[in-house]
């Protein structure tokens, strides 16, 4: 099978003033369809830096990152959003939600850039709410929710449109343990369900346990990668 991502002796080198900063060391993997990776290590360890490296929201100094066959190191701005768009769901660890809008406007808005009609994106907007339990909080705005429900919220605009890939940037860092431990399930059940490929970074070695593969990044250098069971596999 081939790896849905393929990311070739990337480095990454930030200047700052005469300095120069290495936050990714060349880095190399692969990553399948269907795969729950996490990526894991402390504050500054590069492991950010390569989230957004391979969603395009950075380039490398040096190296080749493909989803499929498409050189997201190659790809200009705005082709590099139009990849994100059709592609790529992100779930944020400060939930980035628009607080003037209600949640079902909140998830339709990757509809809207689509381009999707109004009427279809509203069903799968409640679509994905119920599917994320918060049927009947369509008109609620983010200040009428838990920290928990706006983070659910999140996950329903990351999975509206079944991404190929989710990309999920500390998602439970700003929830209690109760809450984390729930957030996390509803994730993982989803993408499994929708064979999506998701790409967890924490510092959390708790989340590290939802994931079929953990990198364990130090330095901007892969320490160890650890491959465990998948929940397919165990069923």
């Amino acid at each position: 099978m081939q790896p849905l991502i393929r990311v070739k002796n990337v480095r990454k080198i930030y200047r700052m003033g005469d300095e120069r900063v290495v936050a990714l060391d060349n880095i190399s993997l692969e990553i399948y369809k269907g795969e729950i990776v996490c990526f894991l290590g402390t504050s500054g360890s590069g492991k950010s830096t390569f989230l957004n490296m391979v969603a395009g929201l950075e380039k490398p100094t040096r190296g080749e990152i493909y989803i499929g066959n498409i050189p997201i190191h190659k790809l200009n701005e705005e082709q590099v959003t139009l990849f994100r768009q059709k592609n790529i769901g992100f779930i944020f660890q400060a939930y980035h939600l628009m607080p003037m809008l209600t949640a079902i406007e909140n998830v339709s808005m990757p509809l809207i850039f689509a381009g999707m009609e109004k009427k279809k994106r509203i069903k799968l907007a409640k679509n994905a709410l119920a599917a994320v339990g918060l049927q009947g909080y369509e008109n609620r705005k983010p200040t009428q929710m838990s920290g928990g429900q706006q983070q659910r919220v999140g996950i329903a605009r990351a999975l509206v449109g079944i991404p190929k890939i989710i990309f999920a940037d500390e998602p439970t860092g700003n929830l209690d343990t109760h809450t984390t431990k729930e957030v996390m399930e509803l994730i993982v059940s989803e993408v499994r369900k929708h064979n999506q490929t998701l790409i967890l970074v924490t510092h959390d070695r708790s989340i590290a346990n939802y994931a079929d593969k953990v990198v364990t990044i130090q330095d901007g250098n892969v320490l160890k990668i650890e491959e465990k069971q998948k929940e397919g596999d165990k069923r």
